[in-house]
């Protein structure tokens, strides 16, 4: 999730905070050790990842969730991996966390509204990069170069992405160093861009560093979600590891959309009865293929009003998994002024306004800790029993560290912590 509200007001205002819905706190449960299956779970050869928006546990796999096809006919297809993390608020960390292990910096952290290069200062031992900024440096690695190095390939597919040339390119789009990310705010459909333009820069992690923008792979690798459909149809046309990020519309970002669409957990719903038949159908997948979706991180944990000019979103910040918060972010309980909104906009957070409240109401970010909080997941695999239920705790590292034992690769960043369980035979019950 991001929040953006200086100079943003209106209807892009309305589609970030209509999609935060009011949750209660889901306490995290510590992750026991399973037994892995590293060896086993090689037998997976395709990887596809469909990442979800800013809902926690409860609201999505309730019994009165706006999300049926995902919380109950999935589910009923694979396994429901109760247990399962983000590792940050807002947004852009959490989809770092899980292409690279590294854990944010204060612009990652509020998803670097300036598209600014990261100004290395050292590593820890355990590979975290330590500094500040965005794109990290051609050192650090992410598992795209881990593939390209094991001759194994990768893509990445982004919803929306070159729908407005003028904001972003069709292929291994982002903003010129330096700039404004200006897909920080959603566009409506115009005589120019006649279907609008929802990509978001800052859920498409491998725009986040220079190993892979410097490359001539991204050109090839990172594309619009429309090659995809191409793309499965062919065993030698499927790559290896395959990231799926839909607009901010389809991920469950916005609601309402910037192109008029309900937006939020139905048309994310929406997006997965169109796209996971389409994965499941291929031959690759059919294979020897694994379907993961997740959420970036949770909603947030409360919104309150202390006085009549300010409107405060706290984060519980919860973690799973002995997660460690890095070397970057500073002390908690933090608090950021995002700007402002018309008070006329709190009704769509089902606020009840003081009577005659007027104006701008300052908004405030609050994290209580550095976590993402409870999301849940869904997975499915010929090699997981249609059903299945794991309560074992995972987060974004625990999925990078599964991924890459699956094809045999070493552990980037956090994905190395010691003790951090990966994906195990309580997901793997058809091994």
């Amino acid at each position: 999730m991001a929040v953006r509200f200086t100079g943003r007001i209106g209807a892009s205002f309305a589609a970030i905070f209509a999609a935060l819905l009011c949750a209660l706190f889901v306490s995290a449960c510590g992750s026991n050790v399973n037994s892995t299956t590293a060896g086993t779970t090689q037998q997976i050869k395709h990887v596809f990842i469909i990442t979800l928006e800013n809902e926690n546990y409860t609201t999505t796999f309730s019994p009165t969730t706006k999300a049926p096809y995902l919380a109950n006919t999935l589910t009923a297809q694979g396994a429901l991996v109760q247990q399962y993390y983000g590792t940050g608020h807002v947004s852009l960390d959490n989809y770092i966390s899980m292409i690279s292990g590294q854990s944010p910096t204060l612009q990652t952290d509020n998803d670097c509204t300036t598209y600014e290069d990261f100004s290395l200062t050292g590593m820890t031992s355990d590979g975290q990069a330590i500094g500040t900024g965005c794109v990290y440096p051609a050192s650090v690695k992410t598992i795209a170069d881990q593939l390209k190095a094991a001759n194994l390939t990768w893509k990445g597919y982004e919803g929306d992405m070159g729908n407005d040339p003028a904001r972003e390119a069709a292929t291994c789009g982002h903003p010129t160093l330096g700039a404004a990310d200006l897909t920080n705010t959603q566009e409506a459909p115009n005589a120019t861009t006649p279907a609008g333009d929802s990509y978001a820069t800052r859920h498409n992690p491998f725009m986040y560093f220079h190993s892979i923008i410097d490359s001539p792979d991204c050109q090839a690798n990172v594309v619009n979600l429309n090659k995809l459909t191409t793309d499965l149809q062919q065993v030698a046309t499927t790559a290896n590891f395959n990231l799926i990020t839909p607009s901010t519309c389809d991920d469950g970002h916005d609601s309402p959309c910037a192109n008029g669409a309900t937006g939020g957990l139905v048309s994310a719903d929406a997006f997965l009865q169109k796209w996971v038949p389409i994965i499941m159908a291929s031959p690759a997948f059919k294979q020897d293929g694994l379907l993961i979706i997740n959420f970036d991180e949770s909603s947030y944990a409360s919104v309150t009003m202390p006085s009549a000019s300010e409107v405060d979103f706290t984060f519980s910040g919860d973690t799973c998994c002995s997660q460690q918060e890095g070397p970057n972010l500073g002390t908690f309980p933090q608090s950021s002024a995002m700007g402002t909104v018309p008070a006329a906009y709190l009704t769509k957070l089902g606020m009840t306004v003081p009577a005659g409240l007027t104006g701008n109401i300052n908004l405030v970010l609050a994290k209580t800790s550095y976590g993402g909080d409870r999301t849940g997941a869904v997975m499915i695999s010929k090699f997981i029993k249609p059903g299945t239920v794991s309560t074992v705790a995972y987060n974004h590292y625990s999925m990078l560290k599964s991924i890459e034992d699956m094809f045999g690769l070493g552990h980037l960043g956090y994905a190395a912590q010691a003790g951090l369980t990966g994906f195990g035979k309580d997901i793997f019950t058809n091994l």
